[in-house]
Formats: structure tokens, sequence, C-alpha cells
């Protein structure tokens, strides 16, 4: 699953079917198909940024084996950008 604002990045998709099988290998694959987003979620380094927040059906990876989660047909991989802001009243 895309959030909206790194649709721009994937041709306006709301969504990528991949094969992989684990987290880090479907992560791998969307930004070697859609380049672009790499910088979005990759800090420089190669790690996956602080603020982007990666799902495996509705769990976080970060208690899982995060990158190294295995997937299974069926699943779903769902990436969750922080958003931070707003304005002081």
């Amino acid at each position: 699953m895309i959030p909206t604002p790194l649709r721009a990045y994937v041709e306006k998709k709301d969504s990528v079917e991949l094969q992989a099988g684990t987290v880090g290998e479907a992560l791998a694959a969307l930004t070697s198909q859609f380049s672009e987003l790499r910088k979005h979620l990759y800090a420089d380094d190669g790690r996956l940024r602080s603020f982007v927040n990666v799902y495996l059906n509705d769990e976080d990876i970060r208690y899982l084996q995060k990158d190294k989660t295995q997937v299974n047909d069926g699943d779903t991989i769902s990436i969750v950008p922080s958003i931070a802001g707003g304005a002081t009243r």
C-alpha cells in the first residue's frame, strides 16, 4: 500500500503487487521499479528513514524481524510516513 504523499513517485498508484520473500526484498523490488521513491524511504547509509513506518498486515515490522520479516502470498505491506507540522493558534 502506497500512502498519498508518495504516490507521485509510483505513477500515482495506491498499491503495487510484488513477488518477495521478505519485507526487505519487497521494498528493494519496489524501489528498483520506482527509483525516485528510494530517496524518500531510505537514508544515504541505506537504512530505512526513521520517519518511515512499515507494517506487515497491520504489524509494525520494527517489532517483528524488521526487513527480514517473511512475507507470504496475500500479505499486505503498508508504508506509513510520519507526518508532523501544524499551526499554532
